[in-house]
């Protein structure tokens, strides 16, 4: 099976995340997108990064009802923070009959260099990019592995979502009702 991983903290999912993986399930030769639930990026502060427990178990609210979509905590097991590449490797070892694809947005593309092995990963993956707002265009975005696919220019960000609740505003419709749910009733982010 062709299997997209759309990497993230997902602190929390919201439909931004969903919209991708969907247009990326349904508009691309890719048979399932995964989620990697990322205990802690490396680039990202941890500050106001929930329990990955309660990120995953949003994940998996959120994308209950698509049997395209799935959610992984793959990472949840190895050193921290964890690398692209090193995922990349032990999903090869524990589904040696799948073949995975990594999505990512184009603003990811820009810093793709600092990335742990990306020259490893351009030779041995495929990299399908999103368009992203304010995105520089990337001398990656011309790379045999890369495929820019088209699909809604998104700019929500979980960072806004996170302030919106902390001043006590409406998060509704930015995140999945299941998602506002638990936000409210575990009183994440306050």
């Amino acid at each position: 099976m062709k299997i997209g991983l759309f990497f993230g903290s997902f602190n929390p999912i919201h439909v931004g995340h969903l919209i991708i993986a969907n247009t990326m399930a349904t508009a691309t030769d890719l048979e399932q997108v995964w989620f990697v639930v990322s205990p802690q990026n490396p680039f990202k502060k941890t500050k106001s990064l929930l329990h990955e427990f309660d990120r995953l178990d949003m994940v998996e609210r959120a994308i209950a009802d698509n049997s395209r979509l799935k959610a992984t905590d793959v990472e949840f097991s190895m050193p921290r923070p964890s690398y692209t590449i090193d995922t990349l490797r032990k999903l090869q070892e524990k589904y040696p009959q799948h073949s995975f694809t990594l999505i990512m947005g184009e603003d990811n593309l820009e810093q793709f260099a600092n990335w742990k092995s990306y020259e490893t990963i351009l030779n041995e993956f495929t990299l399908y990019v999103y368009p992203r707002p304010r995105a520089v265009a990337s001398p990656f975005r011309e790379h045999p592995s890369v495929r820019l696919v088209e699909a809604p220019l998104l700019d929500i960000s979980a960072t806004f979502i996170r302030e919106s609740v902390r001043a006590n505003r409406s998060i509704r419709y930015m995140v999945p009702d299941v998602v506002e749910e638990m936000i409210e009733r575990k009183k994440h982010y306050l």
